[in-house]
């Protein structure tokens, strides 16, 4: 049996942070990946020659570490321009900040209603928060109806731990300015977003990929912490002497074999999964560079431009979009049909493009999108982190820390999860 320092399950952005950080100790960190491709959700696929991400990747990274990794790789700049879409109207995002295309009585009772909000919170939970935030009006017309399509959970469900920057917190005066104008500021949290210019977002990833040595089609189904061995699915077993897990909690937990009280709380850990519509377009149109949408019968929540991103991820003359469509747990809620069907209805409310002019449909699964933040999520969270703990694995990234952590954030997880360990 082969014995490694150190085995790293997962070559996702958080293994290569993992393996960047062992080389700096000149230590051999070896990436175990179930795929046969390394990156994760950071990884891309092409049809018919044009590339496609998993899902919408920008940049906003300023840590030092990122931008060292990042910036090797040259990459175009976008503003951080967002617009969204509702019964009809393209509104500029956030929506609040943006009511001015509305007839004036609606915006007039989304104002009042805005006003008469609730002066305590009243709950802990997600919806409380966005009717205390924004009022009851505004609330149930685009946030709490955009909670069920993105987390595919009742906003009542979901806690408030995850939001930080993330929802922009309602101020009178911008909610007023955008009803008179269309001319508002950009409030987004971030004003620019960066994107490489060829290779897709991968390419921002692809020297740690090139510097990592990386096992692909090996996918780990037992690992026993007190003898420290992996066994993979073809059978080979690796011994090691430090091992740093990037798989979800939930699947670690299982993996490891741990006692009844873990697994239980392992098992109420729950994720969205991304049925992604890819579309290629045979024409060169100007698409926005992501968009919400907010009508419940249209099934994507997001959808975006790949070849906005870069001229170079669709053939010259064409362009491309993604719709994301989220489901919770790890199957979706719709057929491949419906969800290609809905697409194409999408694109003619939202009239996109000539419907003559899209070259395909291109259905594909993410089985983990999110993590979602169950109203008492963390409780269990803390029980499985701290199973792992106890057994010396240093779980990290978005689904071995459990959290809603961006590419760089998760980058910086998998480097500290070793960058203090000798």
């Amino acid at each position: 049996m082969e014995h490694i320092d150190i085995v790293v399950l997962g070559a996702g952005i958080a293994g290569l942070g993992a393996a960047l950080a062992a080389r700096r100790q000149g230590r051999r960190a070896v990436l175990f990946e179930a795929r046969h491709r390394s990156g994760g959700l950071l990884d891309n696929f092409e049809v018919d020659g044009f590339r496609f991400d998993h899902a919408v990747h920008l940049s906003f990274a300023s840590e030092p570490l990122v931008r060292e990794i990042f910036d090797r790789t040259p990459y175009l700049t976008h503003p951080a321009d967002s617009t969204c879409f509702e019964d009809g109207r393209w509104l500029k995002h956030p929506v609040q900040n943006n009511l001015h295309p509305l007839p004036p009585q609606q915006k007039v009772d989304l104002i009042q209603s805005f006003l008469a909000r609730p002066a305590e919170l009243g709950g802990e939970d997600y919806e409380h928060w966005l009717r205390h935030q924004y009022g009851d009006a505004i609330a149930e017309r685009f946030p709490i109806k955009y909670t069920t399509k993105y987390w595919a959970t009742p906003a009542q469900d979901l806690s408030t731990t995850w939001i930080g920057n993330r929802m922009r917190r309602a101020e009178l005066g911008e909610i007023l300015f955008g009803a008179f104008t269309d001319e508002t500021p950009n409030t987004y949290y971030t004003k620019e977003m960066r994107y490489p210019e060829k290779g897709g977002y991968k390419a921002f990833i692809q020297g740690l990929i090139d510097e990592s040595e990386i096992r692909t089609g090996h996918a780990a189904v037992a690992v026993d912490p007190v003898q420290r061995v992996v066994t993979f699915a073809d059978g080979t077993r690796v011994g090691y002497d430090r091992l740093v897990s990037t798989l979800p909690l939930p699947v670690l937990a299982r993996l490891m074999d741990a006692p009844a009280p873990v697994l239980n709380a392992a098992s109420r850990l729950k994720a969205t999964s991304i049925d992604l519509i890819s579309v290629g377009i045979d024409s060169p149109e100007d698409f926005p560079l992501w968009l919400y949408i907010y009508d419940e019968d249209l099934l994507a929540s997001r959808i975006y431009s790949p070849s906005k991103k870069s001229p170079d991820n669709a053939p010259a003359g064409c362009s491309s979009l993604q719709f994301e469509v989220y489901s919770r747990g790890t199957e979706s809620r719709y057929t491949k049909q419906a969800l290609i069907d809905n697409a194409r209805l999408t694109l003619e409310r939202l009239g996109l493009c000539d419907p003559a002019a899209v070259r395909f449909y291109d259905h594909r699964r993410l089985p983990y999108g999110n993590v979602i933040f169950d109203r008492g999520m963390e409780a269990d969270r803390d029980i499985v982190r701290a199973h792992v703990k106890e057994h010396g694995i240093l779980s990290c990234g978005r689904f071995g820390e459990w959290d809603y952590l961006w590419s760089n954030q998760s980058l910086i997880s998998g480097y500290e999860a070793l960058s203090g360990d000798r």
